[in-house]
């Protein structure tokens, strides 16, 4: 497979991230959601005739291809079942489908053409958060509306973007406070080079600062690196005798690190692994032999016991294949197409795109993973949970919140964003604002 990530683009989309006082300024707190601060909503004619166009923007191919055409199969799913049920606001959704081919500026030229071009009402889309940051000032410039479903690193609240996946409280912080009561407390950090795992690292070793945890190593791999042997060799000497492997790599590099770290003899009985980015699709696709007894920490698994999981998953494996899994990104994306779907009909309109920014804000759902609610920061409530991977590929879930966990966009462990919150509903706070 190319690899078509040059460490040019690394640099502009992801090194910047490597001083944290640069990734804590993702937003500016000064935005408002007022019409006198903010671009003008663009004359739209995306719900023009008997169709209402929305965007779905991710890579198709390329080192993310592994984990993003899944997501798309579940937009696709939700708007079939939205179209089949009677549409939105009596008109059908009609998908365009742009392949951000796993590179960041490509996001933002189908970004760009999207809006400008096929004029969507919304765009459903990315993956990591490299792609994300490249295309959040268009959207940003333009006054448009992205739905993103995948945890992310937070640090980050535009009024331009919701966010279905989680927050580090809901995610990362979680699996932490639960691996230093059960697994141990030194943890190397096993990560991608982009954005999200070094931001996420950098929340990591707060906490375990503040919690008694030490961070014995850390270190990075590009996108569709599979050049693991350091790394391992790295972990064995910084945890001789065990210990927690924290992992935030992305795309294909979790195929090679998985088969190599069971090869070198990181079993999880004395090398536990933590993924925040490996479910239910790439175990399949690694292979459940080389995952087992690891872990993962998410909101959604396919083991989910709800009878919203239960119809999702059957109508999922009824229009795409009795073999085919679901997981959390999927789920994310799934239910951000009705959250999009429930904000327009109570704004009567989907074109009017501020309308449609105050209208998603309270908005809920018994989803799969279940219940959800989208709060003033563009974030949602999840319930937090932990799996372990089991022979046939899925997860038992061996911990979970007993509720849906508020989301955090600021961190509370990073000392440049403790304290700080994010509320678009209020015209004197925006983005970023002192709690």
């Amino acid at each position: 497979m190319s690899n078509r990530f040059g460490r040019r683009k690394f640099i502009v989309y992801g090194s910047a991230t490597l001083g944290t006082s640069l990734l804590l300024k993702a937003c500016n707190g000064n935005q408002t959601p007022t019409a006198t601060t903010s671009p003008t909503t663009p004359a739209s004619p995306a719900a023009s005739g008997d169709t209402i166009k929305v965007g779905i923007l991710h890579s198709l191919s390329g080192t993310m291809a592994i984990s993003e055409t899944t997501v798309v199969d579940a937009e696709l799913l939700a708007i079939e079942e939205i179209n089949k049920a009677g549409g939105v606001l009596g008109k059908q959704i009609e998908p365009i489908k742009e392949d951000g081919a796993s590179d960041w500026p490509t996001f933002a030229e189908k970004a760009t053409k999207l809006i400008d071009q096929d004029k969507v009402a919304a765009v459903f889309g990315c993956w990591t958060s490299a792609s994300r940051k490249a295309v959040l000032p268009v959207f940003e410039s333009k006054n448009h509306m992205l739905w993103y479903p995948v945890q992310y690193e937070g640090q980050e609240c535009s009024k331009n973007i919701f966010y279905t996946g989680a927050a580090p409280n809901q995610q990362i912080e979680p699996a932490v406070d639960w691996l230093l009561q059960n697994k141990g407390k030194e943890f190397f950090l096993v990560g991608s080079d982009y954005v999200f795992p070094r931001t996420a690292n950098t929340i990591i070793k707060e906490q375990l600062a503040a919690k008694g945890g030490k961070t014995v190593g850390e270190d990075y791999l590009p996108l569709g690196n599979t050049e693991v042997t350091p790394i391992i060799t790295k972990i064995k000497q910084a945890l001789p005798n065990g210990g927690v492997i924290f992992n935030s790599l992305n795309g294909d590099s979790n195929v090679a690190f998985f088969k190599q770290i069971q090869a070198a003899g990181l079993t999880p009985d004395k090398y536990p692994t933590m993924s925040v980015s490996i479910a239910e699709e790439e175990v399949k696709q690694i292979g459940p032999e080389y995952l087992k007894g690891h872990y993962a920490s998410w909101n959604y698994f396919q083991t989910v016991e709800t009878p919203a999981n239960t119809k999702f998953v059957e109508a999922f494996r009824a229009k795409y294949g009795q073999d085919r899994v679901t997981n959390d990104p999927m789920e994310a994306a799934y239910i951000m197409v009705y959250l999009w779907k429930q904000a327009v009909e109570k704004a009567g309109t989907a074109d009017d795109l501020e309308k449609v920014r105050l209208a998603a804000v309270g908005q809920a759902m018994e989803a799969p993973n279940g219940s959800v609610k989208m709060f003033p920061n563009h974030h949602i409530s999840k319930t937090v949970r932990i799996g372990q991977v089991r022979d046939d590929g899925l997860f038992d879930i061996v911990w979970a919140t007993t509720g849906p966990v508020e989301p955090q966009p600021w961190n509370q462990f990073v000392p440049d964003t403790k304290g700080f919150a994010c509320d678009w509903t209020d015209p004197a706070k925006g983005g970023k604002f002192k709690a």
